[in-house]
């Protein structure tokens, strides 16, 4: 977060340097309202393309094995423009070499599930799960290893967790 203010302040300034340099073309005759707004508009742009290249950049940084399973994306209010251009603020994704099968029943898997979330500082967080292949039923393990069935889920065939999962 510290990196993203301290490039959005260069932004703003170099964004003004441009402002400057139209006044200097124009012997003056620009009005001066327009370094601040250069600035402004500069910090904005910045911001804004952070916004959109973030999930691009993380998907990059990922390893081969790693398997995007879903993406976020929703609109902000103090960000309009997500309204109209929607962006991914959030994805999961599943290790797919930490997949293991339970030895007495082949068709129950346990994994790792990783979500990074886009905030005001970027997040990852981990849970590991069961999935029943067999029946679709997703279920996250609590800290001490014993499955959290009241947060158990079904999964249908055609999701994209399922099928990297199972298949």
């Amino acid at each position: 977060m510290f990196w993203t203010f301290v490039a959005t302040v260069f932004a703003g300034l170099g964004a003004a340097g441009i402002a400057l340099g139209i006044r200097a073309i124009t012997a003056k005759k620009a009005p001066k309202g327009i370094i601040p707004a250069f600035a402004g508009a500069g910090m904005l742009a910045f911001l804004i393309y952070g916004d959109y290249t973030w999930y691009d950049l993380k998907r990059s940084q990922l390893p081969p094995e790693a398997v995007i399973v879903d993406t976020e994306s929703e609109g902000q209010m103090l960000r309009p423009w997500t309204y109209i251009a929607p962006y991914v603020t959030a994805f999961s994704i599943v290790d797919s070499e930490s997949l293991a099968r339970d030895t007495d029943n082949p068709d129950i898997v346990r994994f790792t599930l990783y979500r990074f979330h886009q905030g005001y500082t970027d997040s990852v967080a981990h849970r590991v799960h069961l999935l029943n292949c067999k029946s679709g039923e997703l279920v996250p393990l609590a800290s001490d290893g014993r499955p959290s069935v009241d947060n158990m889920r079904r999964l249908d065939q055609e999701d994209r967790l399922f099928n990297t999962v199972c298949n």
